[in-house]
């Protein structure tokens, strides 16, 4: 992804900080088949990531958007597309190179943007005592962010990776990492950030 984003975020970007390993969790939002194309180019920096995140002991959760039955949990979201991920499907699966999930590691099933939807994420987060979360993967508009702003709001201090999140379009991109910055996390890159945990 392209460093001109921190760039293009600076003035809105004002609140810096850096998360602690000891209360911070990695999410890794919806790295599935049905995503690939979009997923495909910020892949090797969530890999970096996870790397990074794991070997010092950073817990990580990944999700897994898909819907059992859409005329059932569809809700407004099938509504709204028409098209949604089948669970089970091949669509529904993690994308092979991500696919690797160790056995610190939490998968959580969710049928929203929200990971927070309930998926008792917050519960999980909360008996780890994890007050700070790094958020990866797509889509930087939907599901992405509405989970940065959902925890901000539930009082978590969010880091948002400009490069390890990717959407449709850098229009899209680029206008979901203002607003954030504006209001909701911090914007931060793969690079600066794993320097930062590894430090």
């Amino acid at each position: 992804m392209k460093r001109r984003f921190l760039k293009e975020t600076s003035r809105y970007n004002i609140r810096r900080a850096w998360p602690a390993a000891d209360r911070c969790a990695l999410l890794v939002i919806d790295m599935q088949q049905y995503f690939l194309p979009i997923a495909l180019p910020i892949l090797e920096n969530i890999l970096s990531l996870v790397e990074t995140c794991r070997s010092e002991g950073i817990r990580i959760f990944f999700t897994r958007h898909g819907h059992k039955d859409i005329s059932e949990d569809g809700g407004m979201l099938a509504r709204w597309w028409g098209d949604c991920i089948q669970y089970g499907s091949e669509e529904w699966k993690l994308i092979e190179s991500v696919s690797s999930v160790a056995d610190t590691d939490e998968i959580i099933e969710k049928n929203r943007y929200s990971v927070f939807w309930k998926t008792g994420l917050d519960e999980m987060l909360r008996s780890r005592n994890i007050e700070e979360l790094i958020i990866t993967g797509v889509l930087t508009n939907c599901c992405c962010e509405t989970t940065a702003r959902d925890g901000f709001v539930r009082d978590y201090r969010i880091f948002f990776v400009s490069d390890a999140t990717a959407t449709v379009n850098d229009e899209l991109h680029l206008a979901s990492l203002k607003n954030l910055a504006y209001g909701f996390a911090h914007i931060v890159s793969t690079r600066e950030l794993c320097a930062k945990i590894l430090f």
